[in-house]
């Protein structure tokens, strides 16, 4: 969906984050805008690359890319992820503005973490389940977080963390279900450009994002939100009702 920001943004941004966990938009035309406009959606988290008003400046910085975790520093392909999985609670909310376009590649990719749970669970509810089990994805290094890629959380709900960097350790039990879960994802990823001005905003504990590489200075801002309470945007989504799988 694409909200229009001169009609009550946030609110209609938080609408349309509840029901769906992705929202687009255009017409953002300075940087002081955007962190105006994600104060009023949320409490801006500061991140690791962050600069002091919280807008991290993702381009091509060359060398530093090739650090672990710095990845998105460089012009190469982003695969799908989750923000900040090596914390107990990543931030709840992705915006993302394009500044300026890339030469050429540098699409958006996003796959929505609940259809690749129903994707699992309709055609392969055994590694739906393994990939649900506690303590079998180390995220972050030795120092990070223990869990897994679906977790249960309150109210009947499940979060997704995901990442396949050298940040992300898997144990043997759920290595052999990878393939499966990588393939669902590609069978869910959407695509789309971003021109200056434009972009989306989505929720981290549901969607996986990420790019394709690109050629040219490409120069995209972000920031990081926790919602504000009042938007009541639950985080990742509703486990949802399954058919009966009857057997013998």
């Amino acid at each position: 969906m694409s909200v229009d920001l001169q009609q009550d943004w946030a609110a209609r941004v938080a609408a349309t984050l509840a029901a769906d966990g992705f929202a687009r938009f255009e017409r953002i035309s300075t940087r002081a805008q955007l962190v105006t406009l994600g104060a009023s959606l949320g409490r801006i988290i500061a991140h690791r690359d962050s600069d002091n008003d919280g807008v991290t400046i993702l381009e091509n910085r060359g060398g530093i890319a090739k650090r672990i975790g710095y990845e998105g520093f460089g012009a190469g392909a982003l695969p799908p992820h989750t923000d900040r999985s090596g914390v107990a609670e990543p931030p709840a909310l992705l915006v993302v503005v394009c500044r300026q376009r890339s030469s050429s590649g540098g699409e958006c990719i996003a796959i929505d973490g609940r259809s690749v749970y129903v994707d699992l669970a309709m055609k392969d509810r055994e590694a739906a389940h393994a990939l649900s089990q506690p303590r079998t994805a180390l995220f972050g290094g030795a120092t990070g977080y223990l869990g897994s890629i679906f977790e249960y959380a309150q109210g009947g709900r499940i979060r997704i963390r995901y990442r396949t960097d050298r940040l992300a350790k898997y144990s043997p039990e759920i290595t052999r279900y990878l393939p499966v879960l990588a393939a669902a994802i590609k069978r869910h990823t959407l695509r789309f450009g971003l021109e200056p001005g434009q972009g989306y905003v989505l929720h981290n504990h549901r969607w996986l994002h990420g790019r394709t590489a690109f050629t040219g200075d490409r120069v995209v801002y972000r920031l990081s939100l926790d919602p504000h309470p009042e938007f009541a945007i639950p985080s990742g989504f509703a486990r949802p009702d399954l058919p009966v799988v009857v057997t013998g």
